[in-house]
């Protein structure tokens, strides 16, 4: 317990750290994925084209490539900011890939005559997507979106390797001090442990509530 009760304000900052870009990035993810999974169903190719192609690069590229990309790339075209919004920007962007396809998936279980009988009443595409087909659909991805959280929750720990306070990039001024590297990750875990728990019991009353019987 020493090493938590010694360094308590150094491990509360590396907490609080993750669960900011942690809410931060989720909430990012949570629009863009959104916003893609329309792009993805939608009647336009041209914005069928841009969800493709969103979804393909970013689900296909090491998220730690694109902390580099975003964090020492933009900079370079002149976009100066805190290193903790880049890390929000490429937490956010690369799991809104993930929230798309979970959200696409959702949209396919719904039956494609929920759709026609919604324009048979005069309702155009976004009003069929946000009246219709997505209150539907949210029900049956409670689950892949929560465990998609979840991964982001620890993917965040890719940031303390850019100068962003975060849970796992304590390990480091612990060890110079000479504390016990193992007692130091114990309670690192312990850290995540928290905030993925507290993520699934919020999906879990989520899917109570409003997920799919089975």
């Amino acid at each position: 317990m020493y090493v938590l009760i010694d360094n308590f304000s150094l491990y509360s900052e590396g907490f609080f750290g993750t669960v900011k870009l942690t809410v931060y990035a989720s909430l990012l993810a949570l629009v863009l994925g959104f916003i893609m999974a329309s792009f993805r169903v939608a009647p336009v190719r041209s914005l069928r084209v841009l969800g493709t192609v969103w979804v393909t690069v970013l689900r296909n590229t090491p998220l730690t490539l694109l902390f580099f990309a975003v964090l020492l790339g933009l900079p370079r075209f002149g976009l100066v900011l805190p290193f903790e919004l880049f890390a929000v920007i490429a937490l956010g962007c690369y799991t809104s890939a993930f929230i798309c396809e979970a959200l696409r998936a959702g949209i396919n279980t719904v039956h494609k005559g929920q759709g026609e009988a919604a324009r048979s009443l005069g309702m155009n595409f976004g009003q069929t997507l946000n009246s219709v087909v997505l209150p539907q659909a949210f029900r049956s991805v409670i689950p892949p979106i929560g465990s998609t959280l979840i991964a982001l929750a620890k993917n965040s720990a890719i940031a303390g390797a850019f100068s962003v306070t975060e849970l796992l990039g304590t390990y480091k001024p612990l060890s110079e001090l000479g504390y016990s590297i193992i007692w130091t990750f114990v309670w690192i875990a312990v850290g995540y442990l928290i905030i993925t728990l507290t993520i699934s019991a919020l999906f879990n009353v989520l899917e109570k509530r409003y997920g799919v019987a089975r």
